[in-house]
């Protein structure tokens, strides 16, 4: 089997995550305001998706659009709508799973892939999707590897997995936990992530069982950055990262560590050094801890996150203050601190629904003075590297 290089394909939620990305993404998937497991992110409207497109294939970056929830009578019309104009705008895939929804991209000649809700997990039910059109499958996520590299031999189409992101504990997103306990239907973009919450394990006589920790269903996030020589030698030919909720730190740092671990693969430079650094920068951003998922083997309690719920970066983004005004000629932005204070070598992120900048704060001015440090309630002016725009939020990494 020839090797060829994997697809990244980094999520979005806005322009501003697309800016995070663009450098290093070869595709992108995202959504609109419905149809989709992520129906509560910051998704984009329909009516600017002729804009992101165009905006996405300036990149020379593919543009995915999801249409994955559980569809009801009253979501076939919304469907249609937004396919009709997905192909309108020159979305290049679609990712779906419902037979519904498959029908009417069929019917509008739209190119589908078949999402991980469709929990494909074997080479019979591949090669039936296949033959009905798909162009692509994203696996279901409890595969091992094995498992996806003897499929891959057995079926003649692409085939997606997940390297990188939260992991459900449902399968393959499948659950019906939030909508029994909270009436926000999982499986319709509105998950409540009860399985992220402190429980209490008892007995029927009411007495409190001893377990490992309080979180007893937060598994803890993907990352396969160590295995990508393993997953490419497999045939796989996309690498999906999760992240739609993510700010675009998150989305940019992870995009980038796996376009660097494909790219050292093919250069022969792949070594432990570097998979130490690109395992660095990943826990400095967004995570719950990392397995390796259902790859290897069946997961044991390695794969739970028990002691802490959220978030275990071994960084912070903490904002300081406002853009209040960009002169555009000479690249200058002015920033109220209207939060917290700042001084020279901070590194700043500056990001809105359309701006993403990070750059080192390696000077600045008050009233026309360079200064070394800024108190919270001053205005300080400084050379940022590209574009922002007004009401921008500006933050700092601890």
């Amino acid at each position: 089997m020839k090797i060829s290089r994997p697809e990244l394909v980094a999520p979005i939620r806005d322009l501003a995550s697309l800016e995070a990305c663009k450098d290093y993404a070869d595709a992108v998937y995202f959504s609109v305001s419905t149809l989709s497991l992520r129906a509560n992110a910051n998704n984009l409207h329909l009516n600017k998706l002729k804009q992101f497109v165009k905006k996405c294939h300036s990149y020379n970056i593919r543009t995915y659009l999801t249409l994955n929830s559980v569809i009801y009578k009253n979501d076939i019309e919304k469907a249609e709508k937004i396919i009709k104009k997905a192909k309108e705008c020159s979305v290049d895939a679609l990712i779906v799973w419902d037979p519904a929804i498959i029908e009417i991209a069929k019917k509008e000649d739209m190119p589908f892939t078949i999402s991980t809700q469709a929990n494909v997990s074997n080479w019979k039910s591949a090669e039936f999707y296949r033959i009905l059109g798909a162009t692509k499958i994203v696996l279901a996520r409890e595969m091992t590897l094995k498992h996806i590299a003897e499929l891959k031999k057995k079926v003649d189409i692409n085939i997606e997995t997940f390297v990188h992101g939260a992991m459900c504990i449902s399968i393959s997103g499948r659950c019906i936990l939030s909508a029994y306990m909270y009436g926000k239907s999982a499986n319709c973009g509105s998950c409540a992530q009860p399985c992220r919450k402190e429980w209490t394990l008892t007995d029927n006589e009411d007495n409190k069982i001893d377990c490992e920790g309080k979180y007893l269903m937060n598994a803890k996030d993907l990352c396969l950055i160590e295995h990508i020589p393993k997953l490419i030698k497999a045939g796989i030919n996309s690498f999906k990262i999760e992240g739609r909720r993510r700010d675009p730190r998150y989305i940019k740092t992870t995009t980038r560590c796996y376009k660097e671990a494909i790219d050292a693969y093919f250069d022969n430079t792949f070594t432990k050094e570097k998979v130490k650094k690109w395992k660095e920068d990943l826990e400095k951003v967004y995570n719950r801890g990392f397995t390796t998922g259902f790859y290897f083997g069946k997961k044991s309690k390695e794969g739970i996150s028990y002691n802490k719920s959220d978030n275990i970066s071994k960084s912070r983004k903490t904002q300081l203050g406002t853009v209040t005004n960009y002169y555009p000629k000479i690249g200058v932005a002015l920033i109220r601190l209207n939060h917290k204070g700042v001084q020279l070598g901070e590194h700043l992120i500056i990001e809105g629904h359309t701006t993403y900048n990070e750059q080192d704060l390696e000077s600045m001015q008050i009233e026309h003075k360079n200064v070394a440090k800024a108190k919270k309630g001053e205005d300080i002016a400084i050379k940022v590297s590209s574009r922002v725009r007004e009401n921008d939020q500006v933050f700092t990494i601890k």
